[in-house]
């Protein structure tokens, strides 16, 4: 029978205490113990139970612990707060730091036609710099990137559609949106509803991914269709550089992980190729006989309390599960993170920046998909690995492996220092240049990564291979019943199209409740029919069990302590270590087929079951 489960690699582990406990004033006791109400201990107390199996079970009642999720959450993240400022002095949090600004600017756009011009590219940005500042200074977990996104501009141009016939001032409405949406978010953050998060899986993440996905793909089109009003030129010229703008970009993404060039080129382009190809190609429409087209560019500018509560919970909804799923993927088992999680904390601060932004008349901030990972996957620090093993036309075979990430709050917050002097005029004027075939190039590049790096696609892809030429190593080869992939498949893919189907009505607002119904569907439903070894190969828990302990761990999985004295020193990063990983790369001098086995075993027991190695991971291919 397969393993449901494989323990992430060796730095998911506390570097301080054994899992599933904290220092206490020199005492160890269990981290969520008194909070958990509905599963028992997922991870042994000490070393001497590091091979015994232990599995979560329901509990025969519930009962909640006010504040308590919060309090561990900070206990638990406090002694590493100021080391989260210390170890930014590290190369990768450059690259993380810029990119992340260019997709606020695509949004803005869709909002401001869809909202009659309420919120333009200041408001969005503004709703970036609050979410960055608060988040990375005040967060349990800084690696998540808060900002304005798909399902949030499908909510707010919604409401916008919904109440403006009844001549409601919209902003007004926004802001008792926020203020009672501030409440419920506290009001799960109090009573320890995250740690319903031990229910979500990789169906639940891998079906709202590929919603956002289409939502990125949809809005470049919706984007290129607006253009037909400057001109049948302005038009075709929108819709080529949109299209070069996907290809050049998808492109660096290539080169990055091939063997062309040497490591620190192919590193650059990885790095800054987005950014660079938006700004060329920026320049690009302006060139010859094109630059005689006028093309549309970025636009820049500078009583129902009650009725506002059914919005509210909608929008909390939404909050709840879309940050929560964001911070799940961001912390992936495919990142071997050493500092623990914070859910509980986070959502209080989600609130707060909820009731703010609808203070300040600005679109709500919420954490980000596929931005979240790509923040976390641009700050691994990889070593090339070479297999000795190998002889003649094999020689040289190399791959690159993850030995940690830069855990820091440096990259977030000056992401929001830079978005906010994009606000300042001269730079106003610079990004009023932009043409919009070049925003919808953006959308397009968003979109396509996002799908390939989602488990929906993967599944999909292996369905289409053919069978003689698969693999028999593949993890999705071990399903007995072939039926089961395809059953599988197209529950998620029915759980997509309702999704998006929703949203292309006046009823769009409700499209939250339809997300939140996955996860009972996963939980309660899909064990009827499909078997817990097909469960394991085809779903997977999203994070480890040491980022899950936040919220319990992972319901119903059965787990492995592999910790041991000596690892657990090396998972805890000696400053020795990081040392000597940073000055072979930054991640860049080859390694051998040792330390970096483990992460590739890891990935293929994540297999079809989680996102694709090569999209949220694209710096360890």
């Amino acid at each position: 029978m397969a393993e449901p489960y494989a323990m992430p690699s060796a730095s998911h582990l506390h570097p301080t205490s054994a899992p599933g406990t904290v220092p206490d004033n020199g005492r160890e006791k269990r981290a969520w113990q008194t909070r958990l109400p509905f599963a028992s201990s997922l991870l042994p107390n000490s070393h001497q139970e590091s091979d015994e199996m232990l599995t979560a079970r329901a509990p025969s009642r519930w009962s909640v612990n006010f504040f308590r999720g919060m309090v561990d959450d900070i206990k638990r993240r406090a002694p590493c707060y100021w080391s989260d400022w210390k170890d930014a002095w590290d190369y990768r949090v450059v690259p993380a730091t810029v990119y992340i600004i260019l997709p606020a600017l695509a949004f803005s756009l869709d909002m401001f036609e869809k909202t009659a011009s309420s919120f333009g590219v200041n408001e969005v940005l503004l709703a970036s710099v609050l979410g960055s500042v608060v988040f990375s200074i005040f967060a349990c977990q800084p690696l998540v990137i808060v900002g304005v996104t798909g399902p949030i501009t499908v909510f707010n141009y919604t409401v916008f559609d919904i109440i403006t016939p009844r001549g409601t001032n919209y902003f007004a409405f926004m802001c008792w949106i926020g203020l009672w949406s501030m409440v419920m978010h506290w009001g799960l953050a109090i009573t320890n509803a995250c740690n319903a998060l031990t229910y979500v899986t990789r169906f639940s993440c891998d079906i709202f991914g590929f919603y956002v996905a289409f939502i990125y793909l949809q809005k470049g089109i919706q984007v290129l269709t607006r253009q037909w009003t400057s001109g049948e030129q302005a038009a075709y010229l929108s819709i080529t550089v949109a299209l070069l703008v996907l290809g050049a970009a998808y492109l660096c993404g290539v080169i990055g992980g091939s063997t062309l060039f040497q490591r620190y080129v192919r590193k650059f382009i990885e790095d800054y190729g987005t950014p660079l190809t938006i700004i060329f190609f920026t320049g690009f429409v302006h060139i010859g006989r094109m630059q005689g087209v006028e093309l549309e560019t970025l636009p820049t500018n500078v009583g129902d309390v009650f009725v506002a509560i059914p919005f509210a919970i909608l929008l909390t909804i939404l909050f709840w599960f879309d940050h929560n799923v964001s911070a799940l993927i961001a912390q992936g088992t495919e990142f071997p993170l050493r500092k623990p999680a914070g859910f509980h904390w986070d959502i209080f601060l989600l609130g707060l920046t909820t009731g703010i932004a609808g203070l300040l008349g600005i679109p709500f901030p919420n954490g980000l998909i596929p931005q979240a990972p790509f923040h976390t996957n641009a700050l691994c620090v990889t070593r090339q690995v070479t297999d000795e093993s190998e002889t003649g036309a094999e020689k040289g075979h190399t791959t690159r492996v993850v030995d940690h990430v830069v855990e820091q709050r440096v990259s977030n917050l000056a992401q929001g220092l830079l978005t906010l002097g994009t606000m300042s005029g001269p730079l106003l004027i610079v990004l009023h240049l932009i043409p919009q075939g070049v925003l919808a190039g953006l959308f397009f590049v968003m979109g396509v990564q996002a799908l390939e790096g989602n488990g929906i696609t993967s599944k999909m892809v292996y369905l289409a291979k053919d069978r003689s030429l698969t693999a028999a190593s593949h993890p999705l080869s071990r399903v007995q019943r072939k039926g089961a992939i395809w059953y599988f498949v197209a529950l998620e893919l029915f759980g997509f199209g309702a999704t998006f189907a929703i949203t292309q009505t006046i009823a769009a607002i409700g499209f939250p409740v339809i997300i939140l119904l996955l996860i009972p569907v996963r939980t309660f439903l899909l064990p009827k029919y499909f078997t817990r070894e097909e469960l394991s190969i085809l779903d997977a828990p999203t994070a480890s069990p040491f980022t899950m302990e936040s919220v319990g761990g992972n319901y119903g999985e059965q787990v492995s302590d592999l910790h041991g004295g000596t690892n657990a020193n090396e998972r805890a990063g000696s400053s020795e270590r990081r040392d000597e990983d940073d000055s072979t790369e930054r991640g860049e001098g080859p390694g051998k087929l040792a330390g970096g086995d483990n992460y590739e075993l890891q990935q293929q027991q994540r297999g079809a079951g989680g996102l694709s190695h090569r999209s949220y991971s694209r710096t360890a291919r």
